[in-house]
């Protein structure tokens, strides 16, 4: 049984951007898959898709490229970027600043901790092998729940796997989907931006990286929700 510890019970961390420098491969996916597709990615198109699911992506891509919305050429781009997605994620992936040493002393303080991210579970599951399958008592992926982040869903579910209420946990997050997610399903939100700013919030604090991040930090946000 965890401790009280101030009210905060545990964590649950985004991981594209936030655990993981993972964006820019999923840059070099989705820019690959626009050449394939006979187009070239705009960046503000490439910064709206940052924190969706693999379905909103490829429908954004389509409609920067002009192309038209039909279901299976857009079934086709998905399997494509899904294969170029897992080749890319079967390589040792680079955590990002202070994120290692942060989750390791969210696990030293007996913190349960669950991934929660837009990603799909297959490219997920390669991810766990630079990340660590043992630092997760739950994993919740975009596939898996009715409506993917920015939808409340997939916190709520990671909320009810660890057995505490969503305003116990704090959320890591990096995107302003992401963010709104969490928020949305009460837990108070730590953010550092990755990729795209992320506005100001009630429940959130931000954070350049998460070096020096100690369990202290987490458990004033929870005291500060609920007072």
């Amino acid at each position: 049984m965890t401790a009280d510890r101030g009210g905060l019970a545990a964590v649950l961390w985004d991981m594209d951007g936030t655990l993981v420098d993972s964006e820019q491969l999923w840059t070099i996916a989705l820019t690959g898959l626009a050449a394939h597709l006979g187009g070239t990615l705009s960046l503000p198109a490439r910064r709206a898709m940052v924190g969706t699911n693999m379905t909103v992506s490829v429908g954004l891509l389509f409609a920067d490229l002009g192309l038209p919305l039909d279901a299976e050429p857009q079934r086709e781009a998905m399997a494509w970027l899904a294969d170029r997605t897992a080749r890319l994620f079967a390589e040792p992936l680079q955590w990002r600043r202070g994120a290692t040493e942060a989750l390791a002393a969210v696990r030293a303080a007996g913190l349960p901790c669950a991934l929660v991210t837009n990603t799909e579970r297959a490219i997920t599951e390669l991810a766990l092998r630079s990340l660590g399958a043992h630092n997760f008592e739950a994993v919740v992926c975009g596939d898996e729940v009715p409506v993917p982040k920015p939808a409340p869903d997939a916190y709520l579910r990671a909320a009810a796997l660890l057995g505490f209420p969503p305003a116990r946990c704090v959320a890591v997050e990096d995107s302003p989907g992401g963010t709104a997610a969490a928020e949305a399903a009460g837990c108070p939100v730590l953010v550092v931006p990755s990729v795209v700013p992320v506005p100001a919030g009630h429940s959130r604090v931000f954070r350049d990286s998460l070096a020096g991040l100690t369990v202290a930090e987490l458990e004033s946000m929870v005291a500060a929700r609920a007072a």
